[in-house]
């Protein structure tokens, strides 16, 4: 199942107790949670983009497409005095 992750094939149980002890000793028992909350914050955070984006995407394409005869926005120009 997790043979598909490239940087996990080689990687045996005895190297993963390792890195995680070295984590531990490098950033304490105290700022793990808090890297941990960090990290899901940003992952959160990115899927909400991510979402957002699809939907206007899916929006957009879904929505009649105007004719440059009928449109009906303004311009206006700001002049200097």
């Amino acid at each position: 199942m997790y043979s598909n992750l490239l940087f996990i094939q080689g990687l045996g149980g005895w190297e993963i107790i390792l890195v995680l002890a070295v984590i531990l000793i490098f950033f304490g028992a105290k700022r793990i949670p808090e890297l941990a909350r960090g990290m899901g914050r940003g992952i959160r955070e990115f899927k909400d983009a991510t979402r957002e984006i699809k939907d206007e995407v899916n929006n957009a394409a879904n929505s009649e497409p105007t004719s440059a005869g009928n449109s009906t926005t303004s311009t206006t120009t700001k002049t200097n005095d």
